[in-house]
């Protein structure tokens, strides 16, 4: 069949992760091949990449989400000296301090464990500890704490995004403003792709990296990916009497506040069960959530923001693997060319650079060669084999 034209390779989505696979597809690992970035929102206006609070940790129980921020933390510093000032993603490593009760002290020990295993610099403190190094927080209710020392922080979440677009396409990635609507197989292989405009175009291999919409996506090739949107409302707020130097303080109430700027910006988790999928078309920040739940845990913790006032406010969604709030990474087993990078649940920014750079070692190489993510291969999916991550914020 005589396509509008071909690829051979295709990736749906043209945010941080899909973005990150051309890039080191092309740019670093020097693919000579054909690839074609198919994003239908070029702005990014509404894109998780640029919702997000764009932070980054290492404060995971699991080592591959780990290893995946190291790597996007050496990459994050590497950007000026590597693509010119112009690219500075503005990183401040302010650290994350994580809370548990008493009854969560000792999965937050044996995290702290995995994570000193994996190189990272982290301190366990006991509630005593807690209230002599952070003599603002409230300990009521607290068992330990978690302090990342250095290798984690912020950073501005449009240049890294800016960086991996400019990289891709300069080495020689193309853009195409579509959707894809219909996926056309044959012989137990993905053929062609049907862009939303009605373009019919054929590729050698399809990466799924389609964020909120891979569920959907997979589907329009017969396949079940349990991934969704969950909409996270983030408010930015003022309050002079807070405390300075603060890391990313994140609560059990699941309330978590970060410097930004001259303010701060906070959210919060939902417990499992309040934590519905959303309308992939709601971006109306939760107002009534933070009234309700979110000021008074924080004003709680940190009494300090009783006084804080909210100036703006958005909401974004998160492409939610209702599995187990892991990723979803690499090759189909029942379609050959059908790759998945996607349901990261909250931190595909920061893993974006690693996972692109596994995606497309698997693409050109045909296995990892950077940072083995088999673990969160298709395969746990049909067999319901959950990769359980007990740092998850």
């Amino acid at each position: 069949m005589a396509y509008d034209r071909t690829f051979d390779v295709v990736i749906a989505g043209g945010g941080a992760v899909g973005s990150a696979v051309a890039y080191f597809l092309k740019r670093e690992l020097g693919f000579p091949g054909t690839v074609a970035l198919v994003e239908p929102d070029p702005t990014f206006r509404r894109a998780a990449s640029m919702l997000s609070a764009a932070s980054i940790r290492q404060q995971f129980s699991t080592p591959e989400n780990i290893r995946l921020s190291r790597f996007g933390l050496e990459f994050l510093k590497g950007l000026p000296a590597e693509h010119g000032p112009e690219f500075d993603p503005q990183l401040r490593e302010g650290g994350y301090l994580i809370l548990a009760t008493p009854e969560g002290a000792p999965t937050l020990a044996a995290n702290h464990a995995i994570q000193r295993a994996e190189g990272a610099e982290v301190m366990l403190l006991d509630r005593e500890a807690l209230g002599r190094r952070f003599p603002w927080l409230a300990a009521a209710g607290l068992g330990a704490g978690s302090l990342g020392l250095a290798g984690e922080g912020w950073f501005d979440a449009a240049t890294l995004l800016g960086c991996l677009r400019h990289g891709a396409r300069a080495a020689g990635a193309a853009a195409v403003t579509d959707r894809i609507a219909g996926i056309e197989t044959a012989g137990g292989r993905i053929a062609a792709v049907r862009l939303g405009g009605g373009e019919i175009v054929g590729c050698g291999l399809l990466v799924n990296a389609a964020g909120t919409a891979a569920g959907a996506l997979a589907a329009l090739a017969g396949r079940t990916l349990p991934v969704e949107p969950r909409k996270r409302s983030v408010f930015v707020v003022d309050c002079p009497a807070a405390p300075e130097g603060m890391p990313l303080v994140a609560d059990p109430s699941g309330v978590w506040i970060r410097p930004e700027g001259r303010g701060f910006i906070t959210g919060y988790s939902p417990p499992e069960a309040e934590d519905a999928a959303a309308d992939p078309e709601d971006f109306e920040p939760d107002h009534a959530m933070f009234e309700e739940r979110l000021w008074p845990a924080l004003a709680s913790r940190i009494p300090a923001f009783e006084t804080l006032k909210v100036r703006n406010a958005w909401a974004g969604h998160y492409d939610f693997n209702t599995l187990d709030q892991n990723a979803v990474v690499g090759p189909d087993p029942e379609i050959a060319n059908l790759f998945y990078a996607n349901g990261f649940s909250g931190h595909g920014l920061q893993h974006a650079p690693g996972v692109g750079r596994a995606v497309a070692e698997l693409i050109r190489f045909g296995s990892y060669r950077s940072i083995d993510l088999g673990l969160f291969g298709f395969g746990r999916i049909a067999a319901g084999r959950p990769v359980i991550e007990a740092a998850v914020i």
